[in-house]
């Protein structure tokens, strides 16, 4: 059973904390707001809020793990921010390797970094690489980036969908995630936006996971976020590029 709030993962594993803020999707950040309250609530890791930190004391809680699991790395950071320094990735990777019974889902704003360190090492089978793709000027050149690194599963991240896409290049693309924006200063995504993503993963037989509406539906009307529901184009799409349970 998963205990994420993520619909696309089970658990969240946050090796490291803070980011800085890089393109447009980061505008209305979740993980920088929900780090302010932490903080404010004195949890223990984010004394310093969402300035970037390396946790050493983090870096063994997937090896007691026995279950199978889906891992989302860092949902509070990016493992590959450039203050995150390449020996501490060497120590998450070894983790990773060390728990092949265990998926974990790699999801980066920076895939110049991510692509730098993946040519010095062998990426384990059961590491998916990511890439967010919010929009043409931030989002597409990151797919190029992603579609050049050896791993075994590459996947977009189209959340928030800030426009439409127009085509997208999925070679070498094994799954794409579509979502909108939620909170108080969401910014809506248009049914054709995601529909346009959704048919080209259908043409090129790519997964398709449609996340949320997020605070506007289908409709353009902002409601909850539990009301406006995950369907597009009259189904849920749960789709994962290797079958596995959820």
């Amino acid at each position: 059973m998963s205990t994420s709030q993520i619909e696309w993962t089970e658990e969240s594993w946050n090796p490291t904390t803070g980011c800085t803020k890089v393109s447009t999707g980061c505008k209305h950040c979740y993980a920088e707001k929900m780090a302010k309250r932490l903080k404010a609530m004195g949890v223990k890791g984010y004394e310093k809020g969402f300035a970037v930190r390396c946790h050493k004391n983090r870096l063994q809680q997937p090896l007691s793990r026995k279950k199978p699991t889906i891992y989302f790395v860092n949902s509070m950071s990016d493992l590959f921010h450039e203050k995150v320094p390449f020996s501490f990735v060497d120590k998450v990777f070894e983790v990773i390797e060390k728990t092949p019974r265990h998926t974990y889902q790699i999801l980066s704003k920076r895939p110049e970094r991510m692509a730098d360190y993946c040519r010095l090492v062998k990426v384990p089978d059961n590491a998916w690489l990511g890439v967010s793709v919010e929009n043409k000027q931030h989002g597409l050149p990151r797919v190029k980036i992603l579609q050049t690194i050896d791993c075994r599963v590459r996947f977009l991240s189209c959340e928030p969908l800030l426009e439409n896409l127009g085509r997208i290049s999925l070679k070498n693309i094994h799954w794409v995630i579509v979502g909108g924006e939620s909170g108080k200063n969401a910014r809506p995504m248009k049914k054709e936006w995601a529909e346009n993503v959704c048919k080209q993963c259908r043409e090129k037989n790519v997964a398709f996971f449609f996340k949320q509406w997020g605070a506007w539906g289908d409709d353009g009307v902002k409601r909850s976020k539990k009301l406006n529901g995950r369907v597009l184009d009259s189904r849920e799409w749960n789709e994962f590029p290797i079958t596995m349970p959820l």
